[in-house]
């Protein structure tokens, strides 16, 4: 059976679910990876929960590595981390 369009993987903790409720963090080339908060930026996209947990869980995977097929450094990793975690406060 096909998944829907909609249907996007989290990076960190591998639960599949709505993409219109997650993260994504979005490649151009030639520049590192930023929060795309719209989902419209060009570029490839992965994917994450909304919650600072599975951005660390993407960093010890080393997801962002695998979606991108680059190499992302830990500075990135604490920036998205920063941003999310500003997200999820926005939210409660």
């Amino acid at each position: 059976m096909a998944l829907p369009n909609w249907y996007r993987r989290c990076i960190g903790c591998g639960e599949g679910r709505d993409k219109r409720k997650m993260l994504r963090i979005v490649k151009n080339k030639g520049q590192a990876p930023e929060l795309d908060l719209q989902q419209k930026k060009p570029g490839r996209g992965a994917y994450v929960c909304p919650n600072s947990q599975c951005v660390m869980l993407a960093r010890k995977k080393r997801g962002l590595e695998r979606s991108f097929r680059c190499s992302v450094d830990d500075q990135i990793y604490e920036k998205l981390i920063q941003q999310v975690s500003a997200v999820e406060n926005r939210k409660s």
